[in-house]
């Protein structure tokens, strides 16, 4: 293995055994290398932990069955998880493909009143203007209209609860 990352120490390489959206080990975690013990990261060498990213972030709905459809069917995403979570709601991960952060659509008791609302969730994408079509396409509204600024292309599309979300690009128009 050392041959293979000639600028790493060898016992500074984590391995990323599955997505990060499920409840396996994850590569910033946990140390994998032949003849050492696994190790929690912090151990290593006094490193403190820290922050690595985000795993999910929670968009609130009323119908969860209606939810699920919309953002598997209509824009894509993948389930992860769907186990029952409280009496009423289920636990419902998604990932993007090819993405790190996941969804939750989850709706915490007593949030309720943030169903339909503005979302500082902002979705990328290569073309702006081509993935709004698509989604137009799977029946998906936009409240505003691709629209390209001085720093870069974005819309407004919202899901079956009004939710609204930033479609945008990831840099500037050229």
């Amino acid at each position: 293995m050392a041959d293979q990352v000639a600028h790493q120490r060898v016992d500074y390489i984590f391995i990323k055994t599955v997505h990060a959206c499920t409840d396996h080990y994850y590569s910033n975690f946990y140390l994998i290398a032949p003849g050492w013990r696994t190790r929690y990261a912090p151990e290593i060498e006094g490193r403190m932990a820290m922050i690595r990213g985000v795993k999910f972030v929670g968009i609130p709905v009323r119908d969860q069955d209606v939810a699920l459809k919309f953002y598997t069917e209509a824009l894509g995403f993948k389930v992860i998880t769907d186990q029952a979570f409280t009496p009423t709601q289920r636990w419902i991960e998604l990932m993007i493909p090819g993405a790190d952060t996941g969804l939750a659509l989850f709706t915490p008791e007593g949030h309720e009143d943030r169903i339909g609302s503005f979302h500082s969730i902002s979705f990328w994408s290569d073309d702006v203007f081509a993935t709004s079509a698509g989604m137009k396409a799977k029946g998906v509204v936009f409240f505003q209209e691709p629209k390209t600024e001085f720093w870069g292309t974005s819309a407004i599309f919202e899901d079956p609860d009004g939710n609204k979300f930033v479609l945008s690009s990831r840099g500037k128009a050229k």
